[in-house]
């Protein structure tokens, strides 16, 4: 026993050197890291699309004039920078779901694996759902984006629904 204890201090030692010579951190801070990234970006959007809201509520008073006279300019501005970060989003997970696949293809390898398909899930259903929040928002406030802008902001929200689906 006294061996096995004086080997494990040798190997921790040797980890510790290697890790500081390297100035790596383990997996599992990065992926933690990632998450926290993640979650961050996600509740940002989730901010933006309430601030989408909150300006279409606003909307014309009851003399039809506008309250805010930024607000037609400041809808088309937020909702760029929403479809913006969803997009951001969607590539973070598109990388996560790509690491997941190629873990899972080293796995057949013999390589260990041991991720689940739960935070997968959850990232995408989350995203989804913003999405979703989005793309009403986009509907209702058709008017005030205009003719130009309306069908590219459709189609990039659309292209967003549709690599998450495929891959």
């Amino acid at each position: 026993l006294r061996l096995v204890a004086v080997m494990r201090a040798i190997l921790e030692g040797e980890k510790a050197a290697v890790l500081k010579r390297d100035h790596h951190l383990p997996l599992s801070f990065h992926r933690r890291q990632e998450e926290l990234k993640f979650s961050l970006g996600l509740k940002r959007l989730q901010h933006r699309v309430r601030e989408i809201k909150a300006l279409q509520e606003e909307g014309p008073g009851r003399d039809g004039a506008m309250q805010s006279p930024m607000a037609p300019r400041e809808l088309p501005t937020l909702i760029l920078e929403a479809v913006k970060e969803l997009e951001a989003a969607k590539q973070q997970v598109l990388k996560r779901i790509q690491i997941w696949k190629r873990q899972q293809q080293l796995a057949g390898n013999g390589a260990i694996f041991e991720e689940n398909l739960a935070p997968l899930q959850k990232r995408c259903e989350s995203l989804v759902e913003v999405y979703f929040q989005l793309q009403q928002q986009v509907m209702a406030a058709s008017t005030e984006l205009g003719p130009e802008l309306l069908p590219r902001l459709l189609e990039r929200l659309n292209e967003v629904l549709s690599s998450l689906v495929k891959r």
